[in-house]
């Protein structure tokens, strides 16, 4: 695990580039993420809506660092690299192993994406450069996003 305030101290000093380059890469890694969750999800019988959400949710992650990364290569003529591990992505896949973890699943994965969203709204507020303001404004909606995509999905299970 990673300390969330390194991360977003980190983030604060990057320039306009290598946060374009982070961002990629972290929809890459949540893309991952998302995926692996659903094959488990499918493979313990978990229902298809979880499993749904779960793709939906890769597929979207993959299709921003699809269309960022395509941008990054126009404007700075090389691929995106970054060494910052991603906000969003919490080393929950190990403890998903049975069908009664997940609520835990779920909440973590809740909790890893409103940390994100937070840190993100955080950043924005904190930077000086306006294109970054706009570049972490828009993470934190896109977190906000997914996070509330899971929250529909627990309280369908709760329910």
């Amino acid at each position: 695990m990673y300390d969330v305030h390194e991360v977003v101290e980190a983030l604060s000093k990057l320039s306009y580039r290598d946060a374009l380059a982070y961002w990629i890469e972290g929809e890459k890694e949540e893309a991952e993420f998302y995926r692996e969750l659903a094959g488990r999800a499918r493979n313990l019988g978990l229902g298809e809506e979880l499993v749904k959400t779960f793709e939906k949710l890769a597929e979207d992650s993959l299709n921003h660092a699809t269309e960022l990364e395509a941008r990054f290569r126009e404007t700075y003529g090389d691929a995106p690299r970054s060494d910052l591990p991603p906000l969003e992505v919490l080393p929950v896949l190990d403890e998903f192993e049975r069908a009664d973890q997940l609520e835990e699943v779920l909440k973590a994965a809740m909790e890893s994406e409103l940390i994100a969203h937070e840190s993100y709204k955080l950043l924005a507020e904190r930077v000086d450069d306006e294109r970054l303001r706009e570049l972490y404004s828009k993470l934190a909606e896109v977190e906000r996003g997914h996070y509330e995509l899971l929250r529909q999905r627990y309280g369908e299970l709760k329910n």
